[in-house]
């Protein structure tokens, strides 16, 4: 990938994927800077969407471009390796490498930094997300709480041009989401990293978007704003806008 472009939207997406008949999804969307929340029905292909951008797949045809730059057109032959995307990745598992600690899962990510420099910077990052006490265990012994704020320590230690976070609090307690979802709201602050969170949780829009792409089953519906975000409305095909409107 060329160098960003700072002034360029995150995300400009127009693509289509389709596994046959079990799963398909038609994206269309521009994502401006901040957190953008991918909301929708389960099913509807808002993580199908994040792995399209991910580069997890490849689209059929459209194109994807991040920051200005293509990474993505199956026309012109064009397919940039996840690795080369410059991104941050946290899934509802984790996905801690086992047989690393967590330190030694933060100091991969660090590979950009000299050897000397690494240690500190990990453990600097443990102190940031409130987890210095676990350097040294394994992600086994951790809490699922624990293992996601190693897991989105290890996301932006790598200084990504993008974070894609996939339900990442989907299987903690509530008070532990509330925790994560402010941590959250912190770091992509203060590093000022563009952002897109899949979720079929209200909360997690009211608590980090600064827009909200509405999906239904198989397509992207519409862009809003937070401020017209309905919180009390379900992830349904029909998602209520904040004045009444149904998004188109």
């Amino acid at each position: 990938m060329t160098q960003p472009d700072p002034t360029a939207p995150p995300v400009v997406m127009n693509a289509t994927w389709s596994s046959g008949d079990r799963a398909s999804i038609h994206a269309d969307f521009t994502a401006p800077s901040g957190t953008t929340v991918f909301f929708g029905p389960s099913g509807s292909g808002k993580s199908l969407t994040l792995a399209l951008i991910a580069g997890l797949l490849r689209p059929q045809s459209g194109t994807i471009h991040l920051h200005d730059s293509p990474v993505a057109d199956p026309a012109n032959k064009i397919h940039v390796r996840t690795q080369d995307r410059h991104l941050g990745m946290v899934f509802q598992d984790a996905a801690l490498l086992p047989h690393r600690t967590a330190l030694g899962n933060l100091t991969l990510a660090l590979r950009h930094v000299p050897h000397r420099e690494r240690h500190d910077q990990a453990t600097a990052w443990l102190e940031r997300v409130g987890a210095a006490h676990l350097a040294e265990q394994k992600p086994r012994t951790l809490s699922g709480g624990e293992r996601q704020r190693i897991a989105l320590a290890r996301a932006l230690a790598g200084q990504p041009r993008l974070l894609l976070l996939d339900e990442p609090f989907s299987a903690l307690d509530r008070p532990t989401r509330h925790q994560l979802r402010d941590l959250l709201a912190t770091l992509t602050r203060e590093e000022r990293t563009p952002t897109l969170l899949v979720t079929h949780d209200p909360d997690d829009v009211t608590a980090l978007a600064d827009h909200v792409l509405l999906f239904a089953p198989g397509h992207t519906r519409h862009l809003i704003s937070a401020a017209e975000f309905e919180p009390t409305q379900p992830p349904t095909a029909d998602v209520a806008l904040s004045d009444g409107r149904c998004a188109q």
